[in-house]
């Protein structure tokens, strides 16, 4: 099985195209946006130079089972899914900001607080934590969305009186978070999984609100396993983590950071395979259903959103 690294699309009213990090996405119209999720994958903002066969599928569909499932909080993008591996929806006009939120002291928070910074993005933090402990509520630490590079932290009134949103918008961008958050909380937990932070991505259409792009992957999620949470936590030991988290490990523990003059180490048929399988693993765990593999090629991903975007047009 080879992986899907790049995908060269002519699609009926195509008027542009954007190549990200893993996914293709198509302007239809600009109407529609054809979302091709690759098996590209990145790591420490850099793309690494094999892809991961299945990896774009199990993202894709990880993220359209759970717009499915928050669709009655609010609309969100999601129009069709014509291949395991691509979503159609609608064009929306983003918001310049990424709704992080967080139920667990873990992550970027843990750094910045164990470095004893008491407030995150406005937010001011209980003294006396200990890394992964959960918040007495959730809180939301939205971030900037850099064209390049990384986000930057930013505050609720500074998102508001730089105009990157509305004060109403983004009140109402807060409810929505906190409604989808408890949502996929519940879900994790009766696959025995703690859902631990997440971001949500959202845009306007036609005046409303829509939540948009990937919603609840291993790639925008973090995720403990529930069992030994409690006892890991009394003792100070890692928790079990279903993440993305495991590639950064093996690149760490290989000597790359994604720092000037270090090289990525080897991707051996091996190492891409347990890869894979890894992914394939989260994607059972999160979502409580058996991923059926099978053979898969770029033109075949063509054909099948050539007739899908047929009937929308």
């Amino acid at each position: 099985m080879s992986a899907i690294v790049k995908t060269g699309f002519n699609l009926p009213g195509q008027v542009g195209k954007y190549v990200g990090k893993v996914r293709d996405v198509y302007d239809i119209d600009g109407q529609y946006l054809v979302m091709c999720v690759t098996d590209r994958i990145s790591a420490f903002d850099v793309v690494l130079p094999e892809g991961i066969p299945y990896k774009g599928q199990v993202l894709n569909l990880i993220a359209a089972k759970f717009l499915d499932a928050t669709s009655d909080i609010l609309p969100n993008w999601k129009v069709a899914v014509p291949d395991p591996a691509v979503t159609i929806g609608y064009k929306c006009e983003p918001f310049k900001v990424e709704m992080v939120i967080r139920g667990y002291l873990a992550g970027h928070a843990w750094r910045e607080y164990k470095a004893g910074k008491r407030i995150l993005c406005g937010v001011t933090l209980p003294e006396g934590m200990v890394e992964n402990q959960k918040f007495p509520e959730p809180i939301i630490t939205p971030t900037s969305k850099a064209l390049e590079g990384h986000d930057e932290d930013i505050t609720k009134e500074e998102i508001i009186s730089s105009g990157l949103v509305g004060r109403e918008d983004y009140e109402k961008l807060e409810q929505y978070t906190r409604a989808i958050f408890q949502r996929g909380t519940e879900i994790a937990a009766a696959q025995g999984l703690i859902l631990v932070d997440t971001k949500y991505e959202f845009g306007k259409r036609n005046g409303e609100i829509y939540l948009m792009d990937e919603v609840h992957t291993p790639d925008s999620s973090r995720y403990f396993y529930a069992e030994g949470y409690e006892e890991r936590l009394a003792r100070g030991e890692r928790q079990r983590q279903l993440s993305k988290e495991f590639v950064r490990e093996w690149l760490m523990a290989n000597g790359f950071q994604g720092q000037e003059g270090q090289k990525v180490p080897e991707m051996t048929p091996e190492v891409v395979s347990g890869i894979t399988d890894r992914y394939i693993e989260l994607y059972e765990h999160i979502t409580g259903d058996a991923f059926r593999k099978g053979e898969y090629s770029e033109a075949q991903m063509e054909q099948n959103v050539i007739e899908c975007l047929k009937s929308l047009r």
